[in-house]
């Protein structure tokens, strides 16, 4: 691997992607049984299994360079096959803000992006949750310039008109990564699907956008590691950063990291320095502790 930063780059020698891979396929088993999990049920197994997969994980991709990373922001730009990693289980990074890019390129494109003149927030919350998005009301209470979709309001081009220039957009509905066609990944929204595809309608994708649904984080690899999906989509048409998850999530955990990922939002800071805030504030509980290994930001918001 290549670490980048005070104007030098190193070359330190990591894992085999193939431990990544086995460790990663490990953390997501228990993030996803954690997350079904109910009350009464005992964690003590799957936390085990994550206690065992964030170190492997870390030496297998990070090796060396884990001890030299600096004081601040990481970004990390990993290929292809390893982009759906759950990152924040890597103790090297677990305590630091960070993000994750397609590529060197598309970072720099989003860490370019300016924002918006107008300080405008879209939510919006699909069908089917276990919640009912109960954290939207609740997350529209923050902020001055709110529009919110719920309900039959919340179809797929209403919500998308919505976030058109949007300084942040936040959707809480479930995701569908189609491995076999990543550009037909989608929300469900209560009329149907919004696609990857018609997000490339936007005049100007949202500055910031929060995806608390199942999977939105994961893309999929093609030829010469091209990343494609709703992440890749949307970063060269003006957004800077975004958050979502690589497993499915608990419903109830997610909104609970929502809202403390919001307040921390409104203090100006970023969208990595909010995220790791919010797992701090919730570090309690082992069902919400794995929701917050199960979110990662994207881009450089």
């Amino acid at each position: 691997m290549l670490a980048c930063g005070g104007g030098r780059v190193r070359h330190f020698l990591a894992g085999r992607t193939e431990d990544a891979v086995r460790a990663a396929d490990l953390a997501r088993f228990a993030l996803r049984r954690l997350a079904r999990s109910r009350p009464g049920d005992n964690p003590a197994g799957a936390l085990s299994i994550l206690k065992v997969a964030g170190p492997q994980l870390q030496d297998s991709l990070l090796g060396p360079a884990a001890r030299d990373l600096p004081d601040r922001s990481v970004v990390v730009v990993p290929p292809g096959r390893l982009h759906a990693i759950p990152w924040a289980l890597i103790p090297a990074l677990r305590g630091r803000p960070f993000s994750v890019a397609p590529s060197a390129g598309a970072w720099l494109r989003a860490h370019s992006a300016a924002p918006p003149e107008r300080s405008h927030v879209t939510l919006a919350r699909g069908p089917g949750l276990v919640t009912d998005g109960a954290e939207i009301p609740l997350i529209a209470d923050l902020y001055d310039d709110v529009t919110l979709l719920e309900g039959a309001e919340a179809t797929a081009g209403r919500v998308l008109s919505a976030l058109d220039g949007a300084w942040l957009g936040h959707v809480a509905a479930h995701g569908n990564f189609r491995a076999d066609s990543p550009m037909f990944s989608s929300l469900r929204m209560c009329d149907g699907p919004l696609t990857v595809y018609d997000f490339e309608q936007l005049d100007r994708a949202p500055y910031r956008l929060i995806l608390s649904s199942c999977d939105s984080g994961v893309q999929a690899p093609a030829g010469a590691d091209e990343l494609l999906g709703l992440v890749s989509s949307l970063l060269p048409l003006g957004t800077a950063g975004m958050v979502a998850s690589v497993v499915p999530v608990n419903d109830r955990a997610a909104g609970q990291l929502m809202l403390a990922l919001h307040r921390r939002l409104r203090g100006g800071v970023t969208l990595d320095e909010a995220l790791r805030g919010a797992r701090t504030d919730l570090a309690a509980d082992p069902v919400q502790v794995a929701a917050g290994w199960s979110f990662i930001a994207l881009g450089a918001g």
